[in-house]
This record gives structure tokens, sequence and C-alpha cells, in this order.
């Protein structure tokens, strides 16, 4: 079975938890209600199942390759971005004035997730662009706007961000590539960036590499580091394509997974451009505040992979579910069938089947609220609407980054034992899933980094009150679910409840301990925020398992609905029930994690 997006599932998210219909009130998205989401969801699913998808086995077989600075991309892939460009998907999210779409986040969110579910590494070229053209409209200059977004957008050029180097992974503070400022307003940019995703390849004219450097006086440390535009090919007023910058492409990564997108490392100042000895570049905002520019880009690019998670969870489900229907062996336990069945009858397979699905309807549900969210954060007219929103989706870009992602890895091993011994079998394509789904907990920030941002930024810096306030409205939906007397709602009650409690208790423990006791906190860092994205992805399932319950009553979609009850029925008593057992280990088992001595490991 080839790849159906899930779009039902997903106009569910954004009418009935999201509400949309709010979202279209906000000036500029008044075009953007229930009807054109749906118009563009089949759009988009009719696109990526047809021309997308069918390349991504393909090219984790033959992944293109590097030979003496140029990248080759996979089979079909040229062609795959040509028409991705022209349906105007580049630009699906981003403003009219520059040849976008001007869509809310909460329908393009919806579309990231086709697009990376059809093809990982395919999607990540667009993504990488998305967070490029996101901080340039911030911070750049409106002729560096004019100059670079449209082509853009238009899938003409792409983008890149340029922060690690050999020495510097995610300590930025290490950084050493120079900017030499060369007194015409421009820059010469010299050193080595490693992991640069999509960083040399053949499927646009140009690429717009933004990259941290250091100007000769910079202060030591993250306050010296300023982000610089440095195209591939030179780019002349008018937008024509000149000389070949002083940028080259030394190798690509050879990986585990996402084989299929050039991970390049890159070298500025080589002398093997047109244009002398390093690149020339163009400084983005002011100089020494390139952190915080790039920072706009990590944190689309940190939600986009959180999305990549729900996608590659939902592909490998599908791939599951399949095989499970087909896949006979073994008769029934409760001896319901006289021969062998299909496994889908079997109890422990229908455990993971129902985890699988758990999780991933969980996590689309908590991105969907989010990114409606972010729309409201950055395009509402009341000043004190946008406040509240930003601080929610601030909150919420660590828990859908750092717990989405670590779901995709559960949920694709889960694809593969349902698989069995075919599963570990490359032919069957159940491996690939769990492969590509291991970087997506590295890059854009390790697991523990969104840890420590939802430590540190998001939780200590306020005492807690952000926390708190989630927690007031998964209460109010406590309320409504007192109201209802059906099983599946007093089961999700009783977890809810439980788990909200859990949460509370872990945020007090980190509001209260991060400056006076940071080993203790850090070393539940990582299970908080896994804690925090159990119990917010919990907190959507029990609001839509109550809408689901009103509309199978009504009549509506009835199969569709009463799956939508049961599944965040399974989610209460298998995934939150999880909750207090964390709680436990974080605020008691902090001392363990570092009372052996270091000689002893």
């Amino acid at each position: 079975m080839s790849y159906q997006a899930p779009v039902k599932d997903m106009l569910f998210c954004m009418k009935e938890l999201a509400g949309l219909e709010e979202v279209a009130k906000i000036p500029g998205f008044e075009e953007s209600g229930v009807e054109t989401a749906q118009a563009v969801l089949e759009e988009c699913a009719k696109f990526n199942e047809g021309v997308v998808a069918p390349l991504n086995w393909e090219g984790d077989k033959n992944p293109g390759g590097w030979n003496n600075g140029r990248v080759t991309t996979a089979p079909g892939f040229k062609e795959a971005f040509r028409q991705y460009a022209e349906g105007g998907w580049q630009g699906l999210q981003h403003p009219t004035e520059f040849g976008g779409q001007g869509l809310p986040k909460t329908i393009g969110a919806a579309c990231g997730e086709i697009l990376n579910s059809a093809n990982l590494s395919f999607a990540l070229c667009p993504l990488l662009t998305d967070g490029a053209v996101e901080a340039l409209l911030t911070a750049g200059t409106s002729e560096q706007q004019r100059l670079y977004i449209p082509k853009m957008l238009s899938g003409e050029w792409t983008g890149t961000m340029n922060l690690t180097e050999p020495q510097a992974g995610s300590d930025l503070a290490l950084v050493r590539t120079k900017a030499v400022p060369q007194g015409d307003g421009s820059y010469r940019v010299s050193g080595q960036k490693i992991f640069i995703t999509y960083g040399e390849h053949d499927m646009a004219d140009n690429i717009v590499h933004l990259v941290l450097a250091r100007t000769p006086d910079a202060p030591d440390g993250v306050k010296g580091i300023s982000l610089f535009i440095v195209p591939k090919f030179m780019v002349n007023a008018d937008g024509s394509l000149g000389s070949r910058n002083d940028v080259y492409c030394a190798s690509i990564e050879h990986k585990m997974g996402i084989k299929a997108s050039p991970t390049a490392v890159l070298v500025y100042g080589d002398d093997k451009g047109e244009v002398g000895p390093g690149a020339i570049g163009y400084l983005v905002g002011q100089e020494n505040r390139g952190l915080e520019y790039m920072f706009i880009m990590m944190n689309a690019a940190r939600f986009a992979v959180g999305v990549q998670g729900i996608a590659v969870a939902e592909r490998a489900y599908q791939k599951a579910v399949q095989y499970a229907k087909d896949r006979v062996q073994s008769r029934p336990v409760d001896g319901s069938l006289p021969a062998a069945a299909p496994i889908i009858h079997h109890p422990d397979v229908r455990r993971m089947l129902m985890t699988m699905r758990a999780y991933t309807e969980g996590c689309r549900a908590m991105a969907t609220v989010a990114a409606a969210a972010y729309d409201a954060a950055h395009h509402h007219p009341d000043a004190e609407v946008r406040k509240q929103n930003q601080a929610f989706y601030e909150f919420m870009v660590p828990l859908v980054k750092g717990y989405s992602t670590e779901m995709s890895l559960d949920v694709t091993s889960l694809g593969v034992q349902v698989h069995g011994g075919m599963g570990f079998i490359e032919e069957t394509g159940a491996a690939q899933y769990y492969r590509d789904a291991k970087i997506l907990t590295i890059y854009e920030g390790t697991t523990a980094i969104q840890a420590n941002d939802l430590v540190g930024r998001k939780t200590a810096r306020d005492g807690g009150q952000t926390a708190k306030a989630i927690a007031a409205q998964i209460e109010a939906t406590e309320t409504q679910l007192a109201g209802r007397g059906s099983v599946a709602a007093r089961s999700m009650l009783k977890r809810l409840k439980a788990a909200r409690a859990a949460f509370m208790d872990v945020v007090d423990f980190v509001a209260g301990n991060t400056k006076g006791s940071p080993n203790a906190v850090f070393a539940g860092s990582v299970p908080y925020l896994m804690l925090a994205g159990n119990v917010v992805a919990g907190w959507q399932m029990a609001r839509a398992l109550m809408v689901a319950e009103d509309k199978a009553a009504a009549g509506e979609d009835v199969a569709f609905m009463q799956a939508k009850v049961t599944t965040a029925r399974f989610y209460a008593e298998h995934l939150l029930s999880k909750a207090p057992g964390m709680r436990d280990s974080i605020l008691e088992g902090g001392d363990s994690v570092t009372a052996l001595a270091l000689d002893a490991f």
C-alpha cells in the first residue's frame, strides 16, 4: 500500500481542536476557513501521494552523490521539486507580497506533515528554505527581502542554515568562521561548516546560505556571532545571477537514514570560486546579533521537525496496519477463528497498532493547536491575545519538537516489530522509517537541548506561570469530562486528572530548584519534557473524545468518530497513565543519575 494522507483527521484537529474558524477571523486570514483548508489539503495529498511518495524508497537505495564539489540528488527529485515549486507549495504560509500564498500556519503545518510523510529526505530542502525566509522576513533589509525571498518562494533558489562547525556542535560559542568587512558593505567569509542540509544540490539555480560567523573585533562567546547571507552564485541588482561565490562543497556525509538528503561539508574561502579568496557575504540585521536571528530560523525549524516526527510515525503506522491485515500467522488466542488468521487478530499486535495510532493522533492534535496559537500570536489585532498565544506557543515548541520526535522512534520501532523478521529486511520498507526517524531527535537541538529550553526559558524564568496557566485549561477540560457518563470519558477523566497533578508537581519542583539544585533538575529535564508532552497531547485527546462522542451521538460520520473515542481512551489508559511514574522518577531519582563515580563508568 502506498501512502494516503490522513486529511480527515487533520481537518478534525484544525476545526474542532485548533479553532480554524477563529483563525479565519484574524485580518488577512479571512479566506482560510475549513473549506479552504479542505481544498488545499486534498490538493496537497494528491500531489504528494502521486509524485513525491513514490520517490521515497528509491531515494533511500540510490541517494545520488558527490563528485568534485557537485551534488546530484536522487532520481526524480529534481523534477518533483520543480513541480512542488510550480504548485506554489514553498510559499504556502509566506506573505503574498513576495509571491507566497499567505495561508496560516494551522494549514501550512498539515501540508508539511503530508510532504514529510511522503518523503522525509525530499521535504528537508523546503523546510530549510522556510527557515531562511523566516529569518530574512524578520531581520533582513527591505532590499535583501526584495532580492532573495521571491526567488526562494518560487523554488528557483533554496535556502540553508549554517551553524555547526567540526569543533562547535551545539555549543555555538565555539564558532570560528570569520567575516571581514570590505569597506563596500560586504564581508569576506572564511571557514568550514558541517552537517549543512541541502548545502549543495542540483534542484535549484542558486542556494542562499545563511551563515553564522565572527567579525574581527567581535566579543568572545555567543555575543560575538553575526549572521550573513552568502549566496552560492552572486546576485545582481536586477536579481540575475553573477559569478560563482567562494563557497565549495568538500564532501557529503554517509548517514544512517535520510540518505537522499545531501548533508554537506561546506568550505568558505578556499579560493575555488570566481570572486577571489573568501566568500562574499552580506550582514543580516546588526553585527553580533546573529544568534538571535538564527533562533528565528531555529524555532521555525524545531516546530517543523516535530511535524516530521508525526509524519514518519503516520507513514510507519499505515505500513504496519497494511502488513498486519495481510500477514497470516497463528490462530487467535480466543479461538474465534479455527485456523491461522491475519496477525491483526492477535491482541499484542492490536496493542502495538493502537500505540502507534494514539501517539500519532495525540501529537498531531498538539502540533495543530500550537500552530493556531502561532497564527494568533503573530497576526491577531488584540495585543493581549497575541501575548497569551505567544507564551503558549513558545512553551509548545520544545514539546512538539522533543515529544513528537521521541514518539516517532517508538512508533517506527513498533512498525518494524509488527513486521517481525520481515521488518528487519530492508525490502519491506519498514526499516527505512526507523532509520530516518533517528535524526529527528538530534538535529535542530537534541531532546536534551529542548528539555533545557523547557526548564530554563519556559518554566524557571516565569516561576512556572505559563505551565500553570496550561494546567488550569486542562482542569477546565476535566470539569467538562466530569459531566459525562460514558466509560471512555470516565477513564479519560481519571487519567487526565492524575497526569495533570503529576505535571504540576514537576513544574513546582523545576521552578523551585533550578538555581539551588541544578543537577537534580537537569537530571530529570528530558523526563519532564516527555511528561509535559504526554500530558498536553493527552489533554488534546480528551478534547477530541468529547467532540467525537457528541458527533457520533448526532449521527455524524459515526465510524470515524467512534474510532476517535476509542483511540482517546487507549491514549488515557496506556500512555497518559505513565505520568505519575514519570513524576516520581523526576522528583526522587535525581541523585541516582549522578551518584556513580566517574571512573566506575
